[in-house]
């Protein structure tokens, strides 16, 4: 091969690597982020001496009695969005 295509495919290698890198490395905090928020979730919970069961229940009674205006149908789909993009 041609010095110029060993450079370039040297250069091409090193930027695959890179990405690879940047890869694991958003996944790792993605993972880290969604951990963080969890456990801040579970604080929250606790400083009300929720349970699991309760805090589901609570969740959906909130659910229901909402008024149903355009800001809150916005948050509710924002929110289903967001699950189903971590499903998949």
């Amino acid at each position: 091969m041609s010095a110029k295509l060993d450079k370039i495919g040297a250069d091409w290698e090193k930027a695959r690597t890179k990405r690879m890198e940047w890869e694991a490395r958003e996944k790792e905090l993605e993972t880290r982020y969604k951990e963080q928020e969890n456990a801040e979730i579970c604080d929250v919970a606790h400083s009300y001496n929720l349970s699991p069961d309760r805090l589901a229940e609570l969740l959906r009674m909130v659910q229901t009695t909402l008024p149903e205006s355009a800001e809150a149908q916005k948050v509710t789909d924002s929110f289903h969005e967001e699950e189903e993009a971590h499903e998949n």
